[in-house]
């Protein structure tokens, strides 16, 4: 199998979300002022995000659609870039909030929960005119708990193979290898050599991880480079025995990609478990005679009530 595949485990009250979600992407709305019948026209290039990296870690990010307010009035929901045609004149309120591909799923689009939106109070319509707006940028908010983060550029990893495995997980080498994730922040990665006589990669997060309440948005960010399928899922403890869950499965990416894989429903399944767990694990493909996997910028972040 070829060319990105994702794999997911959503269960009724995050379809219903996403059917909605979905909806109002074929579906914009536009707010009349009266007889005005010509409309300004928004022009969104990106969205960037800014972090403190010792705290939050890299900046990279996927956002791959803008869910656009005037007045509080949902306008639309956005594929970037994206130039949009508005109803309105004069100074009014703007909101744009980043949307990214929920497991990595064209159809499964939302506004990402931990972004903050951007907000102009009083942002200038004008009618018959392209209006550019300046390059956009949001920042995680400031109530996240950042449960889990390896980005990788310390020897100490906090991923730990099981008995199942016969390979394990490396830094790059050397330092700033050109396959490795590269920016301002990073300088290694982690991979992963499949090859014949070692077929079977099998870890998971070291430290586990309190079950957060009950609906708390919780989403493990990952960016990744493979030449082999690689799943991703949680192991939850509970009543004294543990849970295997797979959530999605990365599939072959001759660049570097990012997800965010959506733990929430399942955790919520689950509210007497004790803790839980992130796996990785993958087999080289019987096609295959060697197989590289590259990881970066992990982060389990949870929003709490």
């Amino acid at each position: 199998m070829r060319g990105l595949r994702l794999k997911f485990n959503l269960y009724y009250s995050t379809n219903l979300f996403v059917l909605l979600a979905t909806i109002v992407m074929l579906t914009s709305c536009y707010k009349f002022e009266g007889d005005q019948t010509i409309p300004s026209y928004l022009n969104i290039d990106t969205v960037s995000l800014t972090t403190y990296y010792p705290e939050q870690g890299s900046n990279s990010h996927a956002v791959s659609d803008v869910w656009v307010y005037v007045n509080d009035v949902l306008l639309g929901a956005y594929e970037l870039p994206a130039t949009l045609p508005a109803l309105w004149n004069g100074e009014q309120k703007l909101v744009i909030k980043p949307g990214i591909k929920i497991n990595g799923i064209s159809s499964t689009r939302a506004p990402y929960p931990f972004y903050k939106p951007i907000t102009y109070d009083n942002f200038l319509f004008i009618p018959d005119s392209v209006i550019t707006i300046p390059a956009t940028s949001t920042e995680y908010f400031s109530n996240l708990n950042f449960m889990w983060m390896e980005d990788f550029e310390q020897p100490g990893l906090t991923l730990t193979e099981t008995s199942a495995s016969d390979t394990s997980i490396m830094r790059t080498q050397p330092e700033n290898n050109p396959e490795a994730f590269l920016s301002e922040d990073s300088r290694y990665s982690g991979v992963i050599h499949l090859t014949e006589n070692a077929r079977t990669y099998s870890a998971s997060s070291i430290n586990s991880f309190p079950i957060p309440k009950q609906g708390s948005p919780t989403i493990l960010e990952v960016n990744f480079k493979t030449e082999n399928y690689i799943n991703v899922g949680v192991i939850i403890q509970e009543s004294g025995s543990y849970i295997k869950i797979p959530l999605v499965i990365l599939n072959h990416s001759a660049y570097w990609r990012k997800i965010y894989v959506n733990f929430g429903p399942n955790l919520s399944l689950h509210p007497q478990a004790i803790d839980f767990k992130v796996f990785f694990e993958s087999v080289l493909e019987n096609d295959l005679s060697s197989a590289d996997i590259y990881l970066d910028n992990i982060k389990l972040i949870n929003r709490p009530y």
